[in-house]
C-alpha cells in the first residue's frame, strides 16, 4: 500500500471510531504535569523595536543565552539567541520582574504539560483519556474541560474539570514562538531565522514538586484491565534529587502494580528538556527499565547521545537508529524506542502485537496538525493536514532504512511536510498521543 493510501485508511479509522464515556472498553492514562501557559503573539519586528530601544549598542557578540533571566538584558539576548539560532530549549526566570514580560509583549492562555496537551489532543479527535493534574488551578481546568478528558478527584472517582473544587494559583509558563524566515536585527545586521522553534521561560511553582494525587493512581491500579496504556512523563523540572528519588520510586511501585494486573498494558516515557543533566541521567537510569517504549525527539536523542559519547552523524538515519539501540541496551528498555522529527517517526525495538506502523501515522497527524494549524486538530483539520506532500527527507531516510541490515526492527514513516509551522508548541505532546490511538482501535 502506497504511503498517502495508509494515511488516508488512518484518517478514516479516526472518524469512524468515536468514544464519550468513561465505561469505555479502553481508555488510556496521561501522567503527571500540567501548568498554564501564557503563549506570546511574537513577531520579530516587536523584539527588534525592544532592542533597538533597550540595547542600542548590542552586536551579534554579545547575543549569548542566559541560564535564568533576571534583567530586561537577560530576556531579550536570550530570546534573539533562539530565534537566530533556530533552536528551541527552556530557561528558569530568576529575579526578572513579571510585569516587564506582560508589558513588552501581548499574551493568551494555553495548556501546558506532556500529560495535559496529550489530553487535549486526543479530545480533538473524540478520544476520551483520564489525565493527571499538578496545575488544577481554575484556569487549567477551563481549559481542559470537555466531555472526553477526566481526572480522578479525592474521593477516587472519575469527574470532568469543571467537577473539581480544590483549585490552586497556577503555575505560568511563558512561551515565544518564532517562524522561520522571520528577520532579527542587531544594529544595522540583519539575520533570518533559519527554522521555527520556541523559548519557554519557566517559573516552577507547583511542578517543581511535581505533587501526585495518589487517587489517581488507585484508580489506574483497581481499573488496570481497562487502562491500554499508562504515559509517564514530567519529571523534568525537579531539581531536589530527594525528591525526585521518592517521586520515581512511587512510580515505579504503580508501573509493577499496573502491569501485575494489565500484562499487555503498555508503559510509555516521553523525555522533555531536563535543566539539570545529572537530574535527566538519574530519572532515566531508574524509570526506563519499566517503560516499554521511550518516546523522544530527534533533538532529544542526539543531545542524550553527545551526553553518552556516541558521536556520529546527526544526519544520518543509521547513526540515529545506532544510537536508539544503544540507548535502549544501555537503560533496558522493555520494548523499544520512538523517535519523532518533522520529517519522520521511527520505531526502533522489539516488535509485538500491535500496529505501530499505523501508530506512527496517527502520531504524525496529529502533530503536524498543531504545527499546522496552531491548536489541537480536529477532524476537519486532518483533513486539510493529509493535502500535504511528504517529507522528502523522510521518504530519503525511509529508503535508506528500507535497504539496511535495519529494515525488519525499524518501523519508518514519513512526516506531512510542513515547510512554515505556525507553532511548534506541544508537537510531541500531540505525536504521543497520537500514537496510543493504534492501543483503542
Amino acid at each position: 500500500m502506497e504511503l498517502n493510501d495508509k494515511y488516508l485508511l488512518a484518517y478514516k479509522n479516526i472518524c469512524s471510531t468515536e468514544t464519550t464515556r468513561s465505561d469505555q472498553k479502553k481508555i488510556p492514562a496521561f501522567g503527571y504535569s500540567s501548568n498554564l501557559d501564557l503563549l506570546c503573539d511574537f513577531h520579530s519586528d516587536v523584539l527588534n523595536k525592544h532592542l533597538n530601544k533597550f540595547l542600542p549598542r548590542l552586536s551579534y557578540v554579545d547575543i549569548v543565552r542566559s541560564d535564568r533571566i533576571d534583567t530586561l538584558d537577560d530576556l531579550l539576548k536570550t530570546i534573539a539567541f533562539f530565534c537566530i539560532n533556530g533552536i528551541g530549549g527552556e530557561v528558569d526566570i530568576g529575579n526578572i520582574d513579571l510585569e516587564i514580560l506582560g508589558d513588552l509583549f501581548d499574551w493568551k492562555y494555553g495548556i501546558g504539560g506532556t500529560a495535559a496537551q496529550a489530553a487535549k489532543a486526543l479530545a480533538a479527535v473524540n478520544f476520551s483519556s483520564i489525565v493527571h493534574l499538578t496545575d488544577n488551578s481554575k484556569e487549567v481546568c477551563d481549559l481542559l474541560f470537555s466531555p472526553y478528558i477526566y481526572v480522578v478527584n479525592k474521593n477516587g472517582r472519575i469527574v470532568h474539570t469543571n467537577e473539581l473544587n480544590s483549585y490552586e494559583n497556577p503555575e505560568i509558563h511563558y512561551i515565544f514562538q518564532f517562524k522561520k524566515g522571520e528577520t532579527i536585527k542587531i544594529g544595522n545586521e540583519k539575520t533570518l531565522i533559519p527554522s521555527s522553534n520556541r523559548l519557554i521561560l519557566t517559573k516552577t511553582t507547583i511542578n517543581n514538586f511535581l505533587p501526585f494525587n495518589k487517587p489517581f493512581f488507585e484508580y489506574i491500579e483497581k481499573n488496570a484491565n481497562k487502562i491500554v496504556s499508562n504515559l509517564v512523563s514530567g519529571f523534568n523540572t525537579i531539581v531536589d534529587e530527594k525528591l525526585l528519588i521518592d517521586r520515581l520510586d512511587f512510580v515505579v511501585k504503580h508501573i509493577k502494580k499496573y502491569k501485575n494486573k494489565n500484562p499487555s498494558g503498555i508503559v510509555l516515557f516521553e523525555d522533555a528538556h531536563y535543566h539539570n543533566f545529572q537530574i535527566k541521567k538519574l530519572c532515566l537510569e531508574t524509570i526506563l527499565p519499566y517503560i516499554d517504549i521511550f518516546s523522544l525527539n530527534d533533538e532529544e536523542i542526539k543531545y542524550l547521545l553527545e551526553s553518552f559519547e556516541f558521536f556520529g552523524d546527526t544526519e544520518d538515519i543509521i547513526y540515529i537508529i545506532q544510537g536508539a539501540e544503544f540507548i535502549k541496551d544501555r537503560f533496558n528498555i522493555q520494548k523499544g524506542i520512538i523517535v519523532h522529527s518533522k520529517d519522520y517517526s521511527m520505531y526502533i525495538g522489539d516488535l509485538f502485537d500491535i500496529n505501530i506502523e499505523r501508530g506512527l501515522i496517527y502520531g504524525n497527524l496529529l502533530a503536524t496538525s498543531k504545527a499546522m494549524f496552531g491548536e489541537y486538530g480536529n477532524k476537519e483539520k486532518i483533513l486539510e493536514v493529509l493535502k500535504l506532500p511528504n517529507s522528502n527527507k523522510g521518504t530519503i531516510a525511509e529508503n535508506k532504512v528500507s535497504k539496511s541490515n535495519y529494515c525488519k526492527r525499524v518501523v519508518i514513516v514519513p512526516t506531512k511536510y510542513i515547510e512554515m509551522p505556525k507553532y511548534t508548541i506541544g508537537l510531541g505532546d500531540s505525536f504521543i498521543a497520537g500514537f496510543q490511538i493504534t492501543f483503542l482501535m
